[in-house]
């Protein structure tokens, strides 16, 4: 039975991966209407008296002072919709619009945004019916909020826009029909209410954030099977470095070091070689990797906040005994685009020490094995140009791991003098993401032949796992062959997770 999500209630990330990958549902609890429909009825009572508001009886931006007449109140939202509805760019994924549109929900449903249960409802029956706007991935300055994606993503609400429904794009009345669902008309504050927020960068940043920390976790497993393969040392991953030095980051990757490397036969191989120290690549993963976790668990913190947040303006607060409407700043995307650009250098590190691991088993001066990992050097090329592919991809994340945040460009006629450019560093940091698990397998490409090299000596449990798990979807390179469906195979298993439940198969439990 599929799990389900009262909305309103806390969003977690597994949550939002449920809803936004799986078959997680959503429910608009009886509560969370009634508290609605209160804060609703402020909002009704605020126009009845004329009163001047914000985005309900006034235009948006540099317009903030023309007043709207109660006739055009539904047109000015209407309206608003359709002329913010300018992105360009190819359209977002599916699982990034289906938290679009829970995390719009789950804001509207705080009430602190004035609107009708019937918009939060309607945003909760397209997520229950798989009715998916299409949303261009570019238009966002990232304050106030993410206008021109979450306008694209609102226009279907009201019939207008794209969406994809069963894999075929449609018109949004037509794919509101084809669901069996009913434009809404908006009333007053509605469109506003429905486009000012932070929803597209906190999709991008939540999503990635996730596949960056099982990214974090495989980048340990790659690291494990590289020091095998090239007879290093197992002493930097001593309890007592990390507990000299106890980064947070640096205990959880020195532990499960340990762990993936537990039972070697390899390491005892070498116990009285002459070898002082390795490379740092090997010898300082805890450090490096750990400094990336480090990273990463301030990133969660940033995004659980945010997804615990109204990102609306005005704020119609009615739930603290003194009703008011204030108008603010909480769309403002600079802590998510801080946060999306620290986790885009946190992750480009994880492919550049990667990468340099790479290099040293590749290299036959550094490695002791047959150069470019190939038995037949010379006719054949091995992973030769496998490496090069790793490093022209770290060299792409240096330049997009440079901030967006610092950016800013003033719009609306400069009374939006100030934004964050925070879904540039959102999406910036999903193409660092996808670079680097390149990186990674390139890296678990190269591990694995390295260790065939070294049978019959065993490995630790969890390289022994992980190699065997690469090896059932990969052969040993014994000559050249057509090698992208080799990395794209390997690649294939860091993306659906499956090389560390191979691990957790094993009984090594990772953090």
């Amino acid at each position: 039975m599929s799990k389900i999500l009262q909305l309103g209630s806390e969003l977690t990330l597994a949550a939002l991966e449920g809803v936004a990958r799986g078959a997680w549902r959503v429910a608009l609890p009886p509560a969370v209407e009634l508290r609605l429909a209160s804060n609703r009825a402020f909002v009704d009572a605020l126009l009845a008296r004329g009163d001047t508001a914000y985005g309900v009886t006034t235009g948006f931006g540099r317009f903030a002072t023309t007043r709207i007449g109660p006739a055009d109140v539904r047109t000015l939202q209407r309206n608003l919709l359709l002329s913010h509805a300018v992105g360009v760019g190819e359209p977002f994924p599916t699982d990034v619009v289906r938290a679009m549109l829970l995390l719009r929900a789950q804001s509207l449903a705080r009430g602190a945004s004035g609107v009708r249960p019937a918009v939060v409802a309607l945003l909760a029956q397209l997520l229950e019916h798989r009715v998916h706007p299409v949303v261009p991935s570019q238009g966002s300055v990232g304050a106030s909020g993410d206008l021109a994606p979450l306008a694209h993503m609102a226009l279907v609400l009201i019939g207008e826009g794209e969406a994809e429904v069963g894999g075929e794009r449609l018109p949004g009345a037509a794919a509101l029909a084809r669901a069996g669902l009913e434009p809404l008309t908006l009333e007053a504050k509605e469109g506003l209410a429905l486009i000012n927020g932070t929803q597209s960068m906190t999709a991008l940043l939540a999503l990635a954030l996730l596949d960056a920390e099982r990214l974090a976790a495989t980048a340990d497993v790659a690291a494990a099977m590289s020091v095998e393969a090239l007879l290093g040392s197992h002493a930097p991953f001593d309890p007592a470095v990390t507990r000299l030095r106890p980064h947070p980051g640096a205990l959880i990757v020195s532990a499960n070091m340990r762990a993936i490397l537990a039972d070697s036969q390899v390491v005892l191989s070498h116990a009285d070689c002459d070898r002082v120290q390795d490379p740092y690549s090997l010898r300082a993963v805890p450090q490096v990797h750990g400094a990336t976790r480090g990273a990463l668990a301030h990133v969660r913190e940033v995004v659980e906040t945010e997804l615990a947040s109204v990102t609306d303006n005005p704020l119609i607060v009615t739930d603290d005994g003194h009703e008011r409407v204030i108008s603010a700043g909480n769309f403002q995307g600079q802590p998510l685009a801080l946060a999306a650009d620290y986790a885009a250098i946190a992750v480009a590190e994880l492919a550049n020490i990667s990468e340099r691991r790479v290099e040293q088993l590749v290299n036959p001066a550094l490695s002791g094995l047959p150069g470019f990992l190939t038995e037949h050097g010379g006719l054949d090329s091995g992973l030769m140009v496998a490496q090069y592919t790793a490093a022209a991809l770290v060299s792409e994340n240096k330049v997009l791991a440079h901030p967006a945040s610092v950016d800013s460009i003033p719009t609306s006629a400069n009374q939006e003098d100030h934004v964050s450019m925070g879904a540039h560093a959102c999406r910036k940091l999903g193409s660092v993401l996808r670079n680097a698990r390149y990186v990674i397998a390139v890296e678990l490409l190269a591990a694995a032949q390295g260790l065939d090299f070294r049978a019959p000596l065993v490995p630790g449990r969890g390289v022994a796992a992980a190699h065997a798990h690469v090896r059932e979807r990969v052969p040993h390179l014994g000559h050249d062959r057509y090698l992208k469906p080799d990395l794209e195979a390997v690649h294939s298993t860091l993306a659906d997770g499956s090389l560390l439940a191979a691990v957790a198969a094993a009984g090594v439990e990772l953090a």
